[in-house]
């Protein structure tokens, strides 16, 4: 069960309402490939805490738009990276919604099954196994080896490596966040619970 009941929009305050309308109106309403929305207007997955606190919740958010939308990592980097993080952490909700992207992106159901699994054999290709393995390093132990570190910045360069290293710990942020307040994704919560636990 959740730990957080959805803000409505007609109950924001104005500092409140700056986030949400940079979050559904801003430019992942207009790229979403999944729901950042329920019926009632509610933000889904991670967005829906960054109202507990607006001034970190639009920061982080501020973040998380330069993460996917400015920088030079291409789309397929940037969704097996965030994949991998799912994967890691175990994040229902980053799972759903990063599949939908990728499948809009051209990924293969065989690629999204190996990203589940971690499985790297499914990326013949070299630029999308580095990826694959910076980010597995850097997702499940936190660090990059001597030779890891050289593979990254001779195969993507610094830039690049600062670009993932920090996409992993945005996403990493938000997969902490949505197990902390039991956030699940919209595919499960078809039928809305007939109670919640408000701990807003």
């Amino acid at each position: 069960m959740t730990r957080l009941r959805k803000f409505r929009p007609g109950e924001l305050d104005e500092a409140q309402r700056e986030v949400y309308d940079a979050i559904a109106s801003g430019p992942r309403a207009a790229n979403s490939a999944f729901r950042l929305t329920d019926g009632e207007g509610g933000l889904e997955g991670p967005f829906n805490a960054m109202l507990l606190q607006p001034g970190l919740g639009g920061a982080l958010q501020e973040l998380g738009s330069a993460v996917r939308y400015r920088t030079a990592m291409s789309t397929r980097a940037r969704e097996i990276a965030i994949l991998t993080v799912a994967r890691v952490w175990r994040s229902d909700f980053e799972t759903y919604a990063h599949e939908a992207v990728s499948r809009v992106a051209g990924f293969g159901e065989q690629e999204l099954k190996a990203l589940r699994t971690g499985d790297a054999t499914a990326f013949p290709d070299p630029a999308d196994r580095l990826v694959f393995d910076t980010c597995a390093a850097l997702a499940e132990r936190g660090d990059l080896s001597d030779s890891e570190f050289t593979a990254a910045v001779e195969g993507l360069g610094k830039p690049a490596l600062f670009e993932l290293s920090t996409l992993v710990g945005y996403y990493a942020t938000l997969a902490l966040q949505l197990r902390v307040f039991r956030v699940e994704s919209p595919e499960s919560l078809d039928s809305p619970p007939s109670t919640t636990q408000d701990f807003s």
